[in-house]
């Protein structure tokens, strides 16, 4: 499967079609700014500085249909992860992860990997999804595991041909 059937926008507000992630491995969240999980950005940006050169990719997606805890704008986002947490992996456009606007990358991903009780809906900010190099979605993470509790399945999914 190819990720070139998948265009999104990024946070700066271009169009992106995800094919240049092919042969990566990614760590695909849906993240928010005002959120008990935000801690986390500190975790996956030190996943993005420890296994970048080897592959890995995490992928921002802010989402604000959790209690509307990603309520700024794209700009507002982009200053608050980067002065925050001096974010370096690539951040997107808010996008919509449930409902009848889900975004069809997440659309794919949910479908891929269904959560508890085979439910595709994203239950809450900083869900996770890890796709493969062959992209093929390999995991899926609810938003209380942590970045840091991920390190061995990126490994294995970085080790592998």
């Amino acid at each position: 499967m190819s990720l070139a059937r998948f265009s999104v926008k990024t946070i700066h507000g271009d169009t992106q079609v995800l094919n240049q992630y092919d042969g990566k491995v990614l760590l695909v969240v849906n993240v928010a700014s005002k959120c008990g999980f935000t801690g986390q950005y500190a975790g996956l940006q030190a996943l993005h500085q420890e296994y970048a050169d080897r592959g890995l990719v995490v992928m921002g997606f802010p989402c604000d249909q959790f209690g509307h805890q990603e309520p700024g704008t794209e700009a507002a986002i982009l200053n608050f992860c980067e002065t925050q947490y001096k974010v370096s992996f690539p951040m997107f456009a808010k996008i919509e992860v449930n409902g009848e606007h889900t975004d069809p990358f997440y659309q794919w991903l949910k479908s891929s990997k269904p959560g508890v009780l085979r439910t595709e809906g994203i239950k809450w900010n900083f869900t996770k999804f890890l796709v493969d190099r062959q992209a093929q979605v390999i995991k899926r993470y609810a938003p209380t595991d942590t970045p840091e509790s991920m390190r061995t399945d990126i490994e294995q999914a970085l080790s592998a041909a």
